[in-house]
This record gives structure tokens, C-alpha cells and sequence, in this order.
């Protein structure tokens, strides 16, 4: 099997086991000695992948690192581990104690699932505060699969990934940046959108705070335009998935229910599907969203389970809702048209959270 095969493999092996994995050990061997076996390193061999790596901090001696991987017998890369219940935020400076200490040029800060990948850009021989690379593997995307590629075995070249660390950081700090702004427009942002000829008069406090709501309006519109030219695009040129085997009729599914009815999955339905598709797809993989369509209503799913529904879609000849199961009950919302859906995409993501630890 290919490396993108075996990684997503990887990936479907940590859906299954993540809510039995309870302790830091048990992520080790069931998470991350494997994930190091895809990327090509022979875990029980000591001089290629040795466990709890000697790396003595100043006058404390006998400080051990999880797992160093090793190239001619040095160390290059140096990996702590934490438990998959853990996160990763309050554990780096234990890391970054290490770093210095060794040859090692790269560090990595894992629980199993996400993946932080550090090196000295910065300073020479003091690791960075911020990784160059973060790769959540349960939201993994083929890009990122791609820079894996770098860190096999097969493909490891130090000086080539040094070489690129330094835009991977920079490219993560500016979408970060971009989404603090989209998010929260600063009054730097707000001056100069209004210094393109929105408003020529001066800039004051009261106008940033009038200015700044339209501002995130307006992003909020332009994000939701792109995401609907691209569900358009999707439509016009992915056939629709259902569940059960599905055969194509003028642009529409026609799926034979349990009781031998024939049900018809309408394009309004499926325009339903690849907007909460696209509104979680930040959130997990898309692929474990799907739908199933009953004569009453138009399901969407998650892990292929109806009773793991995200949410309930259903259109009438003069009506349209939403149902979003929240507080013990299922609520449901009048919509005009299909894209209001984008205005409940808090629910949505609440809704997912809550499917997602079961």
C-alpha cells in the first residue's frame, strides 16, 4: 500500500480505538509507534528509533525524552509523547528543554493525534516556541500528507526540510492572522478598508466601532459565497452518494427505501448536505458525513450511523426546517431558502462536539 493509503488507514485506526486509549503508554503503542512504522523507521530497533532518549538539562542528569529517531547513529529528530487525552498547549517547554541539549535539529510534540513539528528558526540551537508544521490527523488534508512525506525515512533530508521550515511557520502564522481578522476585525484593519475610499472623513473611535461589525459582515458574506460557488461546483460535478445503492434520474437519486417506496432525494436536499458538509469541514473529515433520506425527511449523519445525526432537513410544498437535536430535544427552525442553513452553523458544530465523544 502506497504512503497516502497507509496514513489514512492510520487515520481510521485512531477513530476506532481513540475512546479506548486511556493512559500516555497505551497512546504510545497503539498510536504512535505505528504512525512511525508509515513513515518507514524500524520502531524496535534501538539504533534507529531509540526509546527514552538520555538528553541531560544543565545539572539534571538522566532526563529522558520519549523517542529519538536516529541517522547514523545521532540523534535528528526527538518526539515527547503525551496521552491522547492530553493537550498539547502546557507541554512544549519540557520539549524545548531537551532541544538545546542535543544534536537533534527537529522536535516533535504529539498525542497520537496531533502532531507538532519544531526547530530553531529562530535561534540557533533553542527551539521556536511555535511548530513550523501542526497536523491534526483527524482533519487531515492531502496537502498534509504531502509534507509528511518529507519526515519517511525514504524521503528524510534535513537540510531540505530546515530549508522550508521557516515558510511553513510563516505561512501558519499569517492564516492564523487572517482568522483572528475574519473573526475579530482590529481597528488597524478596519482604517485601512476604510482609507480605499470607503470613508474620507477622520477615523475616529466611534466610526472604527460603528465600521467594525460591517467589516465582519462583509467577510462573513464573501466566505459564505466562496463556500456556495464551490458546493455549485461540487454539484455540477460529483453524482450525489447515498447510503444504499443509488441509481441517477434527471439530476435526481431515487433510492428504494426499506418498505420498497420510492423516495426521491431533491436537489434542494443535497444543496442542504454539501452546506453542512462544508460549514464542519474545519471541524473533522468529511467523510464521515452522509446522509440518508427518509420520506418524512432528509437526514445528514456522521460515521454512517442514523442515529448519529447532525441534523434533520425538511421541505414542504410552502415550508422548509431545520432540526438540530440541542438540549435534550429536537428543535426545530423555519428556513426561506436552503442557504439560511449557514446562519445555525453554531448548532451545527455544538451538535457535532456532542456526537463526537460518544
Amino acid at each position: 500500500m502506497e504512503f497516502e493509503g497507509l496514513i489514512k488507514s492510520h487515520v481510521q485506526r485512531i477513530k476506532t480505538l481513540k475512546n479506548d486509549i486511556l493512559t500516555e503508554e497505551a497512546t504510545k503503542t497503539s498510536l504512535i509507534m505505528p504512525f512511525f512504522r508509515i513513515l518507514g523507521y524500524d520502531v524496535f530497533n534501538p539504533t534507529e528509533f531509540m526509546p527514552e532518549f538520555v538528553a541531560d538539562v544543565g545539572l539534571k542528569k538522566g532526563e529522558k525524552v520519549d523517542y529519538a529517531v536516529k541517522f547514523d547513529n545521532e540523534p535528528v529528530i526527538l518526539v515527547e509523547c503525551k496521552s491522547i487525552n492530553e493537550k498539547l498547549e502546557k507541554h512544549d517547554s519540557q520539549l524545548y528543554r531537551y532541544f538545546g541539549t542535543t544534536t537533534a535539529k527537529f522536535a516533535i510534540l504529539t498525542n497520537g493525534i496531533v502532531y507538532r513539528f519544531y526547530t530553531d528558526i529562530d535561534e540557533i540551537n533553542k527551539m521556536d516556541d511555535a511548530p513550523f508544521l501542526e497536523i491534526n490527523l483527524l482533519e487531515l488534508r492531502d496537502e498534509q500528507i504531502a509534507k509528511l512525506q518529507y519526515f519517511t525515512k525514504e524521503n528524510f533530508d534535513k537540510d531540505a526540510i530546515y530549508d522550508s521550515a521557516e515558510g511553513l511557520k510563516n505561512e501558519a502564522q499569517i492564516r492564523q492572522i487572517i482568522k483572528e481578522e475574519i473573526e475579530n476585525p482590529s481597528e488597524e484593519l478596519v482604517k485601512l478598508i476604510l482609507g480605499k475610499g470607503v470613508y474620507n472623513r477622520a477615523k475616529t473611535q466611534s466610526v472604527i466601532d460603528k465600521y467594525t461589525p460591517i467589516v465582519k459582515n462583509a467577510f462573513d458574506y464573501i466566505i459564505k459565497e466562496l463556500l456556495n460557488k464551490k458546493i455549485e461546483t461540487a454539484f455540477a460535478n460529483t453524482e450525489p452518494i447515498a447510503l444504499s445503492e443509488t441509481q441517477t434520474n434527471n439530476e435526481e437519486t431515487i433510492i428504494e427505501d426499506e418498505s420498497g417506496n420510492n423516495i426521491v432525494t431533491t436537489e434542494e436536499e443535497l444543496e442542504a448536505y454539501y452546506i453542512v458538509k462544508a460549514i464542519l469541514s474545519k471541524y473533522i473529515d468529511i467523510e464521515r458525513i452522509s446522509y440518508s433520506d427518509k420520506e418524512s425527511y432528509f437526514a445528514i449523519i456522521l460515521d454512517d450511523r442514523i442515529t448519529k445525526w447532525l441534523c434533520r432537513i425538511y421541505i414542504k410544498k410552502s415550508k422548509k426546517y431545520i432540526a438540530i437535536f440541542e438540549n435534550g430535544e429536537k428543535t426545530k427552525y423555519s428556513i426561506e431558502n436552503i442557504s439560511d442553513i449557514y446562519g445555525y452553523a453554531d448548532k451545527l458544530v455544538q451538535r457535532l462536539q456532542v456526537l463526537d465523544m460518544k
